[in-house]
């Protein structure tokens, strides 16, 4: 019996305003607005920008423990060949090795053009809100909904008031932003309180505020944070007229959820080849070892960051959990007698 896939639930606090524009301006409240579901209307950072930034990070950690690697005697390294969409250019430099010993091109994928290519063996899922702060009268609160708590395996039996639920708070009507709501303590049919035991900060788990899904996309909508910039003439130090612009992000201290489905290794042959790449090692041979991979991009989040504006003070994201999820939901056992093994 193996593993032929396990599913990892990473959990991520914006440590500065984050923006993932939606690749062009637009008329409305904003100039610049951000990804969001297009069901539920809330913000989200799309699988890809996700893939994209770990496969880079990923390469950038890679290079720094082997900064001299050779292929057939001529240096390959693995930042910036790997990362990126790995297309060589015009003169056959760079693009992505796609060898089965390189971590990068086995867990994130390779191009090869018409010649094929692999998809690689970690599939990235978009990050959703969990835990949004929202400015009230008592100070910062974190709100979340049922349909965001799914995301974490939490249930809310029944449906909820038009209403904000705190666990052991005040009864008084609180405002959330513009809002005012009442206020309730206990959820309906003895729905059990979230324990959000996921590295979040105990000043937020403290101050976690359950809204219902109908009501949530409107309190994050009214509560995004709004910037507007303008270019400078270096002359005259003026407004260079028609260069004010706004754009919208999600706000400091928002917490999201993604997770990272990692394949079996030992399932796959990219290039007609066994994986061979190793990671701290370790043989790249199940999917924990492929999302240890993953992992390696994680510091690189917090500092470099992820989506647009990143030299505007926006981007960096802290990993505050990432592990395969305690009830194994996720993990698929593959029979191998039943597929011709011993």
């Amino acid at each position: 019996m193996s593993k032929s896939y396990e599913k990892f639930t990473v959990v991520g606090m914006a440590i500065d305003p984050i923006h993932v524009g939606t690749g062009g301006a637009r008329l409305g409240r904003v100039d610049l607005s951000i990804v969001r579901d297009p069901v539920t209307r809330v913000p989200k950072i799309p699988g890809s920008s996700l893939a994209g930034v770990c496969r880079s990070y990923a390469a950038m950690a890679q290079q720094e423990k082997d900064p001299n690697r050779q292929l057939n005697g001529q240096p390959k390294p693995y930042f910036p060949d790997c990362a990126g969409q790995g297309q060589p250019d015009k003169s056959g430099k760079g693009g992505h090795c796609g060898r089965p010993d390189c971590p990068v091109c086995t867990v994130f994928g390779f191009a090869r053009g018409a010649g094929g290519g692999f998809a690689g063996l970690a599939a990235f899922s978009d990050a959703h809100v969990l835990l949004f702060p929202v400015a009230t009268r008592e100070g910062p609160m974190w709100v979340t909904c049922p349909d965001a708590l799914r995301r974490i395996d939490h249930e809310i039996k029944g449906s909820l008031d038009h209403a904000v639920y705190q666990k052991d708070g005040a009864t008084q009507p609180l405002n959330l932003g513009w809002l005012l709501l009442e206020r309730k303590n206990s959820l309906p049919n003895g729905s059990h309180w979230p324990t959000l035991n996921h590295g979040i900060p105990g000043y937020i788990t403290q101050h976690v505020l359950i809204v219902s899904d109908k009501l949530f996309p409107h309190i994050v909508n009214s509560n995004l944070e709004v910037r507007t910039s303008v270019s400078i003439n270096p002359e005259t130090g003026g407004a260079e007229e028609g260069a004010l612009f706004s754009y919208e992000a999600l706000p400091r201290a928002t917490v999201l959820v993604w997770d990272v489905i990692c394949k079996n290794p030992q399932h796959f042959q990219p290039g007609g080849q066994q994986v061979s790449a190793q990671i701290n090692g370790q043989a790249i041979s199940d999917p924990t070892n492929v999302f240890e991979v993953v992992k390696t991009a994680h510091p690189y989040l917090e500092h470099l960051g992820v989506g647009g504006m990143g030299t505007r003070g926006m981007g960096r994201l802290r990993v505050l959990y990432a592990d395969a999820q305690a009830s194994g939901a996720g993990a698929s056992e593959v029979n191998e007698a039943s597929t011709g093994g011993s």
